[in-house]
C-alpha cells in the first residue's frame, strides 16, 4: 500500500508540472494524455485500497514522506495517513477527477490553452489528495490552501472575461475569511494539546470536555471555541450559509471545473474535516448543535433559491449548497457515517448532473438559460437518460423499506438520524431537511422538464442565432453566462424566428462515456454500499477513523413509519408540482411568481446576500481604501516623505543656484560673512 499511496498522491503533481511547464511547447494532445493518464492510474490504484477496507483486509497505514518541521515543541513530519475515511475520499476524488479529465477532452477541444487547463485540473487534484491524506493539521492546511489556489486558477481560467476574474477573486476572498477561522482553530488546538498530530489530538480530545479557555477577554469551553473556529473554515470551503456567496459565481468557470469543484472535491473538504475531527466535535455539544443548525439552515435556504433560477448550472450549484447542508447536519447530530455516505453518493450524481448540463450546453452552443431549451430528449437521448438517472438519484426516488437510487439511501438515512437524535437541533434539521427534499424534487424535475420536454424554445437564444448564422465564438460562454431577463426572452423569441431549423447535436463519445460511468454510480452506489456505511453494529468498516454511534444507528431504524415515508411523499409532491407547472399548465409558474411578488423577487435575488455584503463590506472597504490612498498615502506620507524631500531639495537647489552668481565681489562678501559668523561663534562660546 505504501508505494501505491505515494503514486496516487504525487503522480497528479508530476503531471501538472509537466503539462504546466511544457504548455504550448508540449502540445495539446501530449498534455492531455499525461494528465488524464496520471489520474486514471491514480484512480485504478485507489479502488483496491477502498475495497481492501470494505472487505476488512486492509488496516490503517501511515506512509512517511520527509522530515518537515522541528521548532521547539512544534515537531511534525510530512506523512500520508490511509484509513477508511481516507480510502473513501481517495476513490471519490480520483474517480471524479479522472472522468472530468476525460470529459474535458471533448468539452475543451476548441480551447487554445488546453495544457494550462489540464495542468490546473491535476494541480487541484493533488492539493485535494494532500488534504485527505494529512496526518497533521498543518499538512491538512497545506492541502486546504492548495485547493483554494487551484480553484482560483480554474474559476478564473478565462481571465480575459471580467465576470470570471471577479468570480475567482470572490471565491478566493470569501475562502480567506473562513480560512482565518481555520488557522485560529489550528493555533488554538496546538496551544491546548501541544501538538498538531491528528491522532494525538483526537485521542486527547474527550479528556478536554468541560475545560475552559480564555478567549477575547472571557472564559469559554475549550472544545467549543476550538470546534467553532475550525468549523468556520469548513463553512467557507463548503459554502455554508453566510460564506456561501462564492459558490454560484464559480459557475463562470468551464463546466468541467464546476463538476470537479462542486461534486467531490473542494466543497466536500469541510465535511471531511468535521468527520476527521469528529471526536473533538463530540466533546462539545454546543459546537455540534451549531453545526446542525447551520447545515439545516443552508439546506433550506439554498433549495429555495434553486427553485427560481433559470441558468442550468446555477440551479445545480445551489443544489450542491443544499446537499452540503444535509451532510453537515448529519455530522452535527452525530451521524458521521451517514454524512460520509451522502458525500460518497453525492459525488456520483452531482458530477453526473454537472457534466450532463455541460453536454446540454455543448449541444445548445453554450446557451445556459433553460427558457431557451425544450424537447431536447429527442436530439440528445444519451444525455437525457444520464441526467434522468442523476435526477432520480438526487431526489431520492425509492420505496421506504425496499430499494431505490443512491440518494434514497443516503439522504433518507440523514433525515432518519436527525429525527432519531431526539434533540431540538435534530428536530429542526429534520423539518428543514424535509422541506428541502420537497424543493429538491421540484427544482430537479423542473430542470428536466424545461430542458428535455415541451416545445423547442431555441428561437430566442442569441447563442443559437450565432450558430445558425455562423457568427459565434469558440466559447460563447466566455462572453455571456447565459443569464437573461424575461423581457429579453420575450424579445428574442419574437425577433429570432430563423433558428427553427437548428438541430441540437449529441456530445462526442469522449464526453458521453463519463456520463455513462457516473450514471452507474448514481443508480447503484447507494444499494451496493449502504450496509457498510450506515448499517447496525459497531462500525467495523470505519475502524475508528470517525465516531460511530451505535445507539444513533439503532434509533434511525426505530423511527416511526411516517418518518420513513416522509421523504418519498415530498419527493412525489415535488415531482407532481413540477410536472403540472412545466408540462400540464405552463402558465401556472408565472402566475404563482406574480402572486408571490416581492417574496419571489427576494428569493430570485438570492435573499439579497450579495447586495447586503456589497453595502456592508465592499463599499466601506473601497471607501477606507480611498481614504488611505488619497489622504494618508498621498496627503501625508508622500507629501512629507519622498515628495516633500524632493521638493525641499529642488527648492534648496534653486536658492543655491542664485548664490552662484559668477562675480568675485559676491564670493568675497560671502567669505567675509562666514568669517564674521565663525568669529562671533567663538566669542559667544
Amino acid at each position: 500500500m505504501s508505494s501505491s499511496i505515494l503514486i496516487i498522491v504525487f503522480l497528479p503533481l508530476a503531471a501538472a508540472i509537466i503539462a504546466g511547464l511544457g504548455n504550448k511547447q508540449l502540445g495539446n494532445v501530449p498534455a492531455k494524455v499525461i494528465t488524464t493518464g496520471a489520474l486514471f492510474i491514480a484512480c485504478a490504484l485507489s479502488w483496491p485500497i477502498f475495497l481492501g477496507f470494505l472487505s476488512g483486509s486492509a488496516e490503517e497505514t501511515v506512509v512517511p514522506v520527509l522530515k518537515w518541521v522541528a521548532s521547539g515543541t512544534l515537531t511534525f513530519d510530512w506523512a500520508l495517513r490511509v484509513d477508511t475515511l481516507t480510502a473513501v475520499m481517495l476513490v471519490v476524488v480520483t474517480s471524479v477527477s479522472a472522468l472530468v479529465h476525460l470529459y474535458s477532452w471533448g468539452y475543451m477541444s476548441e480551447e487554445p490553452d488546453q495544457p494550462r487547463f489540464f495542468a490546473y485540473l491535476s494541480l487541484f487534484t493533488f492539493a485535494m489528495l494532500m488534504l485527505v491524506t494529512a496526518d497533521n493539521l498543518v499538512q491538512m492546511f497545506f492541502g486546504w490552501e492548495g485547493v483554494g489556489l487551484a480553484s482560483y486558477l480554474l474559476i478564473g481560467f478565462w481571465f480575459r472575461k471580467p465576470s470570471a476574474s471577479a468570480a475567482a477573486i470572490k471565491a478566493f476572498v470569501v475562502n480567506r475569511v473562513g480560512d482565518l477561522g481555520f488557522m485560529l482553530g489550528i493555533f488554538g488546538t496546538f496551544l491546548v494539546f501541544g501538538t498538531v498530530s491528528i491522532p494525538e489530538i483526537l485521542s486527547a480530545a474527550p479528556g478536554m470536555a468541560g475545560s475552559t479557555i480564555g478567549f477575547l477577554g472571557m472564559r469559554f469551553e475549550t472544545m467549543t471555541i476550538l470546534c467553532l473556529l475550525l468549523f468556520i473554515g469548513a463553512m467557507g470551503k463548503s459554502a455554508q450559509l453566510g460564506l456561501h456567496t462564492w459558490l454560484p459565481d464559480a459557475m463562470e468557470g468551464p463546466t468541467p471545473v464546476s463538476a470537479l469543484i462542486h461534486a467531490a472535491t473542494m466543497v466536500t473538504a469541510g465535511v471531511f474535516m468535521v468527520c476527521r475531527l469528529s471526536p473533538m466535535f463530540e466533546a462539545s455539544p454546543t459546537a455540534a448543535a451549531f453545526v446542525t443548525v447551520i447545515g439545516a439552515a443552508t439546506c433550506f435556504f439554498a433549495a429555495t433559491i434553486g427553485c427560481t433560477q433559470w441558468d442550468i448550472k446555477r440551479v445545480i450549484a445551489y443544489s450542491t449548497c443544499s446537499q452540503l447542508g444535509y451532510m453537515f447536519f448529519a455530522a452535527g447530530v452525530g451521524a458521521y457515517g451517514a454524512a460520509m455516505f451522502h458525500l460518497f453518493t453525492h459525488a456520483f450524481f452531482k458530477a453526473l448532473l454537472f457534466l450532463g448540463a455541460g453536454s446540454v450546453i455543448h449541444a445548445m452552443h453554450h446557451e445556459q438559460d433553460m427558457r431557451f431549451y425544450g424537447d431536447l430528449r429527442k436530439h440528445i437521448p444519451t444525455t437525457f437518460w444520464a441526467m434522468t438517472a442523476g435526477t432520480l438519484a438526487i431526489t431520492g426516488v425509492g420505496i421506504a423499506g425496499l430499494v431505490g437510487f443512491a440518494g434514497f439511501y443516503s439522504k433518507d438515512a440523514i433525515l432518519e438520524a436527525a429525527f432519531g437524535a431526539g434533540s431540538a437541533s435534530g428536530n429542526f434539521a429534520f423539518w428543514m431537511g424535509i422541506f428541502a427534499a420537497l424543493m429538491t424534487s421540484f427544482y430537479s424535475w423542473r430542470l428536466v422538464f424545461l430542458t428535455f420536454f415541451g416545445k423547442p424554445r431555441w428561437a430566442g437564444s442569441e447563442h443559437i442565432q450565432h450558430a445558425v448564422h455562423g457568427d459565434h465564438h469558440d466559447h460563447p460562454d466566455e462572453e455571456d453566462s447565459g443569464e437573461h431577463t424575461d423581457a429579453h426572452s420575450a424579445h428574442g423569441a419574437a425577433a429570432h424566428e430563423g433558428t427553427a431549423g437548428y438541430h441540437p447535436h449529441e456530445s462526442p463519445w469522449v464526453m458521453l462515456v463519463p456520463l455513462i460511468v457516473l450514471s452507474i454510480g448514481a443508480v447503484a452506489a447507494g444499494f451496493v454500499f449502504h450496509h457498510e456505511f450506515i448499517s447496525e453494529g459497531t462500525g467495523e468498516f470505519w475502524k475508528g477513523s470517525l465516531v460511530f454511534d451505535e445507539h444513533l444507528i439503532h434509533a434511525m431504524h426505530e423511527v416511526p413509519t411516517w418518518v420513513k415515508w416522509a421523504p418519498f411523499t415530498v419527493m412525489a409532491l415535488g415531482l407532481l408540482t413540477a410536472w403540472y407547472g412545466y408540462i400540464k399548465n405552463t402558465s401556472f409558474p408565472a402566475a404563482v411568481a406574480e402572486q408571490l411578488g416581492p417574496v419571489y423577487t427576494f428569493v430570485y435575488r438570492k435573499w439579497m446576500f450579495d447586495e447586503l455584503y456589497h453595502y456592508m463590506f465592499v463599499v466601506p472597504a473601497f471607501w477606507i481604501g480611498k481614504v488611505f490612498w488619497k489622504v494618508l498615502d498621498i496627503g501625508v506620507i508622500d507629501r512629507f516623505g519622498p515628495d516633500g524631500a524632493a521638493w525641499a531639495v529642488a527648492k534648496g537647489s534653486t536658492y543655491a543656484q542664485k548664490v552662484q552668481s559668477g562675480y568675485l565681489y559676491s564670493y568675497a562678501l560671502i567669505m567675509l560673512l562666514g568669517l564674521v559668523g565663525a568669529i562671533s561663534w567663538v566669542i559667544a562660546g
